[in-house]
Order: structure tokens, then C-alpha cells, then sequence
């Protein structure tokens, strides 16, 4: 998990709650959108790597048959 994806779920959550807290429901779904947008980033970064992984693998596997 990336330093950003995981700032933008803890202040989501934060905004989340205390907007709950303080019956605001602006902020309470701007925390909602601020932790979503932490979640995709996460995702991204975890795909990227799976990718990353593969082509390595692949890269490998040609440099081995050369």
C-alpha cells in the first residue's frame, strides 16, 4: 500500500466520521469519496505491480532460452 493511497483512506475516514458526528452531511460524503479515492489508488498500485511482476517473469524466461 502506497504512503498517498493510505493518507487519502485515513482522512476519508476521519471526514467520514466526523462528519457523522456533527450531523454534516457534506463532509461526511466528502470522507466517503476521499476514502473511495484512496481505495482505487491502492488497487492501481497493486495492479501496477502485478503487471510489473509478469513482465518480469516473461523477461526471465527469454533471457534463460538465449
Amino acid at each position: 500500500m502506497s504512503f498517498a493511497s493510505e493518507k487519502d483512506q485515513v482522512k476519508g475516514k476521519l471526514n467520514e466520521t466526523v462528519g457523522k458526528v456533527t450531523n454534516n452531511d457534506q463532509q461526511e460524503l466528502k470522507g466517503k469519496a476521499q476514502a473511495a479515492t484512496g481505495k482505487a489508488k491502492e488497487k492501481l498500485d497493486q495492479l501496477a505491480e502485478n503487471v510489473a511482476e509478469k513482465v518480469n517473469e516473461k523477461l526471465d524466461q527469454r533471457h534463460k532460452h538465449e
